[in-house]
């Protein structure tokens, strides 16, 4: 059994948000021992799921990627486990009943921006960049990285990140629709953890619903999507947050008076 600290700190918070820190600076490198503590962290979250979730980085960059020496030596068989794990982890990522943050204060490569794309959202300081660069070692992303930017960007722009292996600014992918919001280094992490908890306050099972009708939309379009409302979303009218706010809306003849509880 080992005693290492883990290189994933988990704090929550009582006010419902679960902060995910990659904490082994000063590359926070995707090693086995990254992805096995990353992987467990958010399957304690869907265990016992927050209100939201924010995931960030300690350190001068939020990952250099993967450590090389995971790749070396693997069979095809073996690589085929590697992906299977990996991509059972971003599933229970994006499955996760609340809003996901992704913070991007630095350099973001590799299996970090693969994490990051499985996030509801994500924002970045001006200086943060991004990049898929596995064609280097003769890889393509295999945690899901290229089909979520394509799902953002478009295929066009997803086959020019990756089989470029260049490294693209936060400006950029901003325009592209990947980085939802940009904020000023001085003010970076007082600003997305104030968004995380924003959404934290928020009427958690009206989030989940939204994730799980675009979920429904990227397996199969608008029909698939349109059959959710049609059979699960007048459950939210049987929340006390729906029926708070409805109440405190009549009564006060606008929003902004509800408190949402999370149920």
């Amino acid at each position: 059994m080992s005693d290492r600290q883990p290189l994933v700190r988990v704090q929550a918070d009582p006010g419902g948000l679960t902060v995910l820190t990659l904490d082994s600076p000063p590359l926070n490198l995707f090693d086995r021992a990254m992805m096995d503590d990353l992987a467990a962290a958010i399957l304690g979250l869907t265990d016992e799921p927050p209100r939201a979730v924010l995931i960030n980085a300690a350190g001068r960059a939020v990952s250099g990627g993967v450590d090389v020496n995971v790749f070396a030596g693997l069979t095809p068989e073996q690589g085929s486990e590697l992906w299977t794990g990996l991509l059972q982890m971003i599933d229970g990522l994006e499955e996760l009943p609340c809003p996901v943050v992704f913070a991007a204060h630095a350099l973001t490569l590799t299996a970090a921006f693969e994490v990051a794309l499985a996030c509801d959202l994500i924002v970045a300081t001006p200086g943060a960049k991004f990049g898929l660069v596995e064609k280097v070692v003769g890889l393509t992303p295999s945690m899901g990285g290229t089909q979520r930017l394509a799902e953002r960007a478009g295929s066009g722009r997803a086959r020019q990140f990756v089989m470029s292996g260049g490294i693209f600014d936060a400006a950029e992918l901003e325009r592209w629709g990947v980085v939802n919001e940009i904020y000023p280094e001085g003010e970076f992490e007082a600003r997305s953890r104030a968004l995380a908890e924003e959404l934290a306050s928020g009427p958690t099972k009206a989030h989940a619903m939204t994730k799980r009708i675009l979920r429904r939309f990227r397996e199969g379009g608008l029909p698939a999507a349109d059959d959710v409302v049609r059979t699960e979303a007048a459950d939210l009218f049987a929340t006390e947050d729906l029926r708070n706010a409805v109440r405190t809306f009549l009564e006060h003849g606008g929003p902004g008076h509800a408190e949402f509880n999370g149920r």
